[in-house]
């Protein structure tokens, strides 16, 4: 038996999306993107930002769907689910024709990070500096 577990921390993209399985069981999507800031060997600063999709199932998911929305800080533990195809990272296309990838995960545990009256004011100006548009989100 193997197993193993990743945790992320960061921001979702935007609002969750809930649904129902045909049993009745809640599913939400949460789109997480995570950064990382570093200084490269020319001392040039970056910032690098990696998109999560997780899956939450039950009463967490449902509990995810009304306190959650776009920009919530989450700290999300997990385990990555491959693509069936390929068993790597989802490969997609965005719309300058560039290449991503994407990894979802399915969640055991979200924390909630940020408050319910938190502004997004931080996420937005994050956003912007980094010039991230809708496009870019792989899903």
């Amino acid at each position: 038996m193997s197993f193993h577990t990743v945790i992320i921390v960061g921001n979702l993209g935007r609002d969750p999306e809930m649904r129902y399985t045909p049993n009745g069981q809640a599913v939400t999507t949460l789109t997480v993107a995570s950064n990382r800031n570093y200084t490269d060997a020319n001392g040039q600063k970056i910032k690098e930002t990696t998109w999560f999709r997780v899956s939450v199932w039950g009463k967490q998911a449902e509990n995810c769907n009304t306190y959650l929305k776009k920009g919530s800080m989450v700290l999300i533990e997990g385990q990555l689910k491959p693509d069936r195809e390929t068993g790597r990272p989802r490969i997609w296309t965005r719309a300058d024709g560039s290449t991503g990838a994407s990894y979802d995960i399915f969640a055991r545990t979200v924390r909630f990070l940020s408050t319910r009256g938190t502004s997004q004011e931080s996420y937005v100006a994050e956003t912007e500096k980094q010039e991230i548009s809708e496009d870019e989100i792989p899903f």
